[in-house]
């Protein structure tokens, strides 16, 4: 079974993230892609997903657009990881990435980095750049922030019970085990160098730009034939790094709210319900001769007054449907009228 097929709507209890809840599968591609940023994680990626946004491109898809906007993304990306690695599921093709990256322009960052080939072959008419940087530093950074992140028990534990670190987690440690093979601490400068090496063997020179985001506007611009920007529009510079840990912790605690809120909100109407059940003015309804003569004809035909259901039973029964009811509608609601639940 594809994990993609796995996807449930967020819960409506989940009050406290503001992610939205896109099932892309049945999404088809809006814009053209053109271009792919596959220079690894760490390199500036979030520095050029903005300076893409302020050039014009249609969104620039980015681990982010998964990890805090879109978690559902991750059961695809999930898909995309077993075929590619264990073989479970064909391979991804132009089609499927058109279902996860339709509305974008150009994509970046891990783990789209994984699928260097894939997404070349998929598509040959856009534009590469390699985005680099020392792999010492690099490796220090990452070493820091998002392994780290991978590792997290604290991530690991939220994903028992979250809906959307569910997707997210699995996932991401998935990425670092396949991709560097679970071993990133040891492994990892030298699969960042054969990963830049294999992407030079793939793209021809003219369609290929190294870059730095210390380079600025200049040569960005000009591999992509776009205008310039003025002097007073500096490059954006978004160093992440220094609040990454708190970020992600300040997220798995917003997904604990979620959660415990979602157990008290089941636990209250639980006990409201025994504590009525318990109580006298229960017993004496169900006592008092009108409900002795209760008969179900017009739902299941004649029942005689020993097959009425015990007062406990029907209770429980008629409290059931009634909060089925009241959930299924309200998250209808929700759904329509709530900002965060999109279509493709």
């Amino acid at each position: 079974m594809a994990c993609a097929d796995q996807y449930t709507p967020r819960p409506v209890t989940d009050i406290f993230t503001s992610d939205s809840d896109i099932d892309r599968r049945p999404c088809t591609r809006k814009v053209p892609m053109k271009v792919l940023l596959l220079g690894l994680g760490r390199t500036g990626t979030a520095s050029m997903r903005e300076a893409m946004t302020q050039l014009g491109y249609v969104d620039t898809y980015h681990m982010m657009s998964c990890s805090i906007e879109n978690p559902p993304d991750a059961l695809i990306w999930m898909d995309a990881l077993r075929a590619k690695y264990d073989g479970v599921g064909p391979k991804f093709t132009r089609k499927d990435w058109d279902r996860l990256l339709g509305n974008c322009q150009a994509v970046c960052d891990w783990p789209a980095v994984a699928f260097a080939n894939e997404l070349i072959e998929a598509y040959p008419e856009a534009k590469v750049i390699l985005t680099n940087r020392d792999v010492n530093s690099w490796h220090a950074s990452t070493m820091k922030t998002v392994y780290w992140r991978a590792m997290d028990p604290e991530l690991e534990f939220v994903a028992k019970f979250s809906w959307a670190a569910g997707m997210y987690q699995p996932m991401l440690r998935k990425f670092f085990d396949t991709f560097f093979e679970g071993k990133f601490p040891t492994r990892g400068k030298a699969i960042y160098e054969a990963h830049y090496d294999y992407v030079r063997s793939l793209v021809p020179k003219e369609r290929l730009l190294e870059y730095r985001v210390s380079q600025g506007w200049e040569p960005l611009c000009q591999f992509l034939g776009e205008p310039i920007p003025p002097p007073e529009q500096s490059f954006p510079n978004v160093n992440e790094s220094t609040t990454f840990v708190s970020r992600s912790r300040r997220r798995n605690r917003q997904q604990m709210y979620n959660a415990v809120l979602r157990w008290v909100l089941l636990a209250l109407f639980m006990s409201v319900l025994a504590l009525f059940l318990q109580s006298s003015t229960c017993t004496s309804l169900w006592s008092s001769s009108a409900w002795q003569r209760v008969r179900l004809s017009g739902w299941l035909g004649d029942v005689d007054e020993q097959d009425v259901p015990s007062p406990p039973s029907l209770l429980a029964l008629i409290g059931s449907l009634s909060l089925i009811n009241s959930v299924v509608f309200y998250a209808m609601d929700r759904a329509r009228s709530s900002p965060r639940v999109k279509s493709c």
